[in-house]
Formats: C-alpha cells, sequence, structure tokens
C-alpha cells in the first residue's frame, strides 16, 4: 500500500477521538487511517506530553507529532475486527433472534465473556454478517444526554423569490438532540457548506451549547468520500469539529437507520410546519420555524420517548453541554496552487506573493474572510490579508533584490543612482520621471543606466546635456546624440578612433584590391 501524507488537522482529530475515550479500531475506521498510523500517531504524542486532559496544547502537538512523521505511514491488514466476532457469529444471532436481546445486552455478555470489542464494531459486525438492515433491526444503545445530535438536509417545498422572480426550492436543515428529541430548524435555499455550518451554529446557540459527537448523513458539503470504514471529510467542516470541540461521526450511505432519530423529522417538519402555510420570504419562515420548534415540536407528547422534548432538554440534557465558542465560526476556504514564476499564486481570483524559494512548488492556501495563510508542508510560510477580486496582495520583499525597485515602481531609487553618474544625468531623470505617471517612465530611465555602462559615463554626461538644453527628455533620442557624436569622432580620426567599435562583419581594405594577372609574351 503506498504511502500516504495526513495533514495536521487529521492528527488533531485522531488525539481527539483519542482524548474523548475512543479505541484505536474506532478512530481508525473514523478518520480512514490505518490502525499502525493511528498507534503511531498516539505514541508519538503521548512521548511528546499528551493525554487525555490535553485539550489546550492539542494543535501543537500534532504539529510536532506531523513534522517528525512526515507522513510516512504503512498500512495494515483491516479484518482484526471480523478475526475477533466471526468466532461467536451463532452464539450472537441466537442471543438477537431466539432470545430476541438487545444490542446493548450482547455486547455487555460478550464483554462478559472476554471477547474484546466495541459497541461500533459489533454493530457493524451484525449489519453485514447477520443481516441487520435487510428485513429486520435491532435498537441502538441509549445515548447519554448531551452525547449525540443528528443533522440532515431535507426538502420542504417551494416558495417564490422575489429577487429572482420565479419559484426555489426551499430546504430544511434539522439538527435533533437524540436523548431528548429536541430539534433546531434551519431554513435555507442551499445544501452546501456554509448552509450546513450556518444552521449548525444557530443550533448550538439554540441549545446553548455543543454536543460531543454529531452524526452526519453523507452530504457532499461535510463528506468528501463516501465510506462505511474510511470515510474523508471536507477540510473545513473538520477544522469547525475541532473548533467547536464535536466529533464527527458519518452514517453509512444510503443507510436512513444510521440517523433514524433525524430521519423521521424530516416529514414531520415538512407536514407539520411548512405544508399548508404562507411564507413571505426565507426569514419570516426562519422566525416561525423557531417559535414552531419551542412550542409545537419542543411541547409535544414524544411518540417514542412518550414526554416532551423541550422539558427534557431543559430539565436534564441542557446542563451537560459542552460550552459553546463565544465567537461564530469564520468559514474559510482551502484550495491547493503552484506558485507561479511572478512570485504570485491565484486563489479566489485574487493574487498573493510568495519569496522566490517555492516558485513552482505546490503550496497549501486556507482564507477567511479576514487573513490569507499559505502553507508549505504543513506549516505556515506567509500570511496576507483578503484582498477581493481582481486585486491583488504583493510583499515586494518576497522578489529577488535586483527586481524590488522596479517592481515597487521606486522612481527614487533611479534618480538616485542617475545622480551618482552625474549632475546633468540626475537632473535628466528627474524630469524624466515627473508628472502624474511617473511609473510608465521607468523602462527608460533602466535603459538609461545601462547606456551609462555601454558608452561612459562622461559620454552620458555630455549627451544628458545638450539634451536638457533643447529639453530632449527622452532616452531614445540621447541615445541618438550619443551615436552621433561617436560618428563625428571617428570621422576625426586620431586617438579617438580607436574608441570606435568596429563593425561585426568589418573587413580590411587590402581584401577588396584587385591583383591584375601578368600577360605572358605571344609567343610563348
Amino acid at each position: 500500500m503506498a504511502d500516504k501524507e495526513y495533514t495536521v488537522i487529521e492528527i488533531v482529530d485522531v488525539l481527539r477521538r483519542q482524548a474523548a475515550g475512543d479505541k484505536i479500531s474506532a478512530i481508525a475506521r473514523s478518520t480512514g487511517m490505518d490502525r499502525k498510523t493511528v498507534r503511531k500517531y498516539i505514541r508519538i504524542a503521548e512521548g511528546k506530553g499528551f493525554t487525555k486532559e490535553s485539550d489546550s496544547n492539542i494543535e501543537d502537538i500534532a504539529y510536532v507529532v506531523f513534522r517528525e512523521v512526515h507522513g510516512n505511514d504503512n498500512g495494515g491488514d483491516g479484518n482484526t475486527r471480523d478475526s475477533i466476532l466471526l468466532p461467536h457469529k451463532d452464539t450472537v444471532a441466537d442471543w438477537l433472534e431466539r432470545e430476541n436481546l438487545t444490542l446493548t445486552k450482547v455486547h455487555m455478555k460478550l464483554m462478559r465473556n472476554g471477547v474484546e470489542t466495541s459497541y461500533s464494531s459489533l454493530y457493524r459486525f451484525v449489519q453485514e454478517h447477520i443481516g441487520i438492515g435487510n428485513g429486520g433491526t435491532v435498537r441502538m444503545a441509549e445515548t447519554e444526554p448531551g452525547e449525540v445530535a443528528e443533522v440532515d438536509f431535507g426538502r420542504l417545498g417551494y416558495m417564490f423569490d422575489k429577487v429572482l422572480n420565479r419559484m426555489r426550492a426551499l430546504y430544511a436543515l434539522v439538527i435533533t438532540l437524540v436523548f431528548s428529541r429536541y430539534q433546531y430548524v434551519h431554513i435555507t435555499r442551499k445544501q452546501d457548506l456554509p448552509a450546513l455550518i450556518g444552521g449548525i451554529e444557530e443550533a448550538w446557540e439554540f441549545f446553548g451549547g455543543v454536543t460531543r459527537r454529531l452524526i452526519i448523513d453523507n452530504m457532499k458539503a461535510a463528506v468528501v468520500k463516501s465510506n462505511r470504514y474510511e470515510p474523508v471529510f471536507n477540510r473545513t467542516f473538520l477544522e469547525y469539529s475541532q473548533y467547536q470541540s464535536f466529533i464527527i461521526d458519518p452514517a453509512i450511505a444510503r443507510h436512513p437507520q444510521g440517523k433514524a432519530t433525524v430521519e423521521r423529522q424530516i416529514p414531520y417538519v415538512r407536514e407539520n410546519f411548512f405544508k399548508g402555510e404562507e411564507f413571505i420570504d426565507c426569514e419570516h419562515a426562519q422566525r416561525e420555524a423557531v417559535k414552531w420548534c419551542m412550542d409545537m415540536a419542543g411541547m409535544r407528547i414524544h411518540g417514542t420517548t412518550r414526554r416532551r422534548p423541550k422539558i427534557v432538554f431543559e430539565e436534564q440534557e441542557k446542563a451537560l453541554l459542552l460550552p459553546l465558542r463565544p465567537e461564530h465560526f469564520d468559514v474559510p476556504k482551502w484550495g491547493s496552487v503552484t506558485v507561479h514564476p511572478d512570485h504570485h499564486v491565484r486563489f479566489s481570483n485574487a493574487l498573493y506573493s510568495l519569496p522566490t524559494e517555492y516558485i513552482g512548488k505546490k503550496v497549501d492556501i486556507r482564507a477567511n474572510s479576514k487573513l490569507t495563510r499559505i502553507y508549505y508542508q504543513g506549516a505556515v510560510i506567509k500570511t496576507h490579508p483578503v484582498v477581493s477580486e481582481g486585486r491583488r496582495s504583493t510583499d515586494f520583499e518576497d522578489y529577488p533584490k535586483h527586481k524590488t525597485p522596479y517592481a515597487m515602481r521606486n522612481c527614487d531609487y533611479y534618480i538616485a543612482k542617475a545622480k551618482e553618474i552625474g549632475t546633468n544625468c540626475g537632473s535628466f531623470t528627474e524630469q524624466l520621471l515627473s508628472g502624474d505617471f511617473p511609473w510608465s517612465k521607468l523602462r527608460q530611465a533602466q535603459k538609461l543606466l545601462r547606456l551609462s555602462e555601454k558608452y561612459g559615463t562622461a559620454r552620458i554626461e555630455q549627451a544628458c546635456s545638450r539634451a536638457l538644453s533643447f529639453s530632449l527628455i527622452d532616452v531614445f533620442r540621447l541615445e541618438r546624440i550619443i551615436k552621433q557624436a561617436l560618428g563625428k569622432e571617428a570621422e576625426k580620426g586620431g586617438e579617438k578612433r580607436g574608441i570606435v567599435v568596429p563593425a561585426r562583419f568589418g573587413r580590411p581594405a587590402e581584401y577588396f584590391k584587385q591583383k591584375k594577372e601578368e600577360q605572358k609574351p605571344v609567343w610563348e
């Protein structure tokens, strides 16, 4: 199996799951890593001082682990769960089908008999080998207060959009607390990542805290690769989960029983809240949805628990939620780009500069509403303020020293260089770079400095004096004056003739002399 490099964010996710009490196999399934890789990350982190209470510096430890490992992890065998549980398959099937035991009770009996496995491993084993979901189900273990919330999108119907002057689909993001069944409904026109994070943020504010786990559907906004054992999460959503300190628990694709609590609420919201009502716009629908969640859905007698969700939440669950961050999560955008030869990268149609040594290399970019951070091999190498589309943020220190003056359009630099040649040259350059758009003549200023190297400072000074007397502020005319002076000197001859550059294909005068053939006597 080829080596795979994991990012710092993914290592943080591993350490947070370890701190939450997850076993190695559960972390491997949730993150898509091999168990050996997970063990290696945890072992190195523990050697760096990581403990289950290391919540404040967990990101620093993850970065140290990343730098030490460099992503060189080898894959391994993925059949440990089956090797443990397959010998007990008939016993587990007998307990479930004949004795009608719950899966929680089966897990307890296995542990009592010395079979070490997690509840989630047993649940997936039963699904695959005993046929759960193909005609029968088992009741999941009861969750603790504040432990789990489930999230899902559902279509409500259509609403008239005044901006576009047409009917548009309307969706609901439903967030349900599994223990109390208390829920929040977020109204949205889209099912993208900003709508997902925005709706979850509103739900945390509504509940006054955060659950420890969040079960989500395999929606594209959050899950890049849908896989039962090795899901790949959207980088931004994974970062958001770390910001609010909850663990992502994706449901199995095309398996609604994996999030049955919220799955059954989608038709309920559509039929009980939306259908038959008239709303002015999305904002009006959102205000009414909040009232409906508190007064109607929250105070009904729930069909499963036979209790009122809002009362259960207030009395037993609210105090056990994780504290909410005081500031909203600033949703970033991630991307991978190559540094162009002009020292810039393009991201969201804006340009950001980088030092010369990164030209041609691929870098990662993270941009929120305020800052753009650029990473290379997991480390931040440059930070820029966010600029709008079509603009650029350039740090001229990123350029080589000999290119910085022109890139910065530094007129004073060229004037100072011209004054080093002579007074007339300095005066000529000052007039050349004057006006409303002096940087349009920077190339002529560069040419002037090169002329001094080609013809000498004395000739440049003399030509600049002549050009200034006639107000000819043009470098091309200045060069013509120098060439004319050289031509006159060549005509006069003398010692100065030696400074004339010979023609490239010049031949000596003797080359063109014709030799007369000697005439032979007639009698010969």
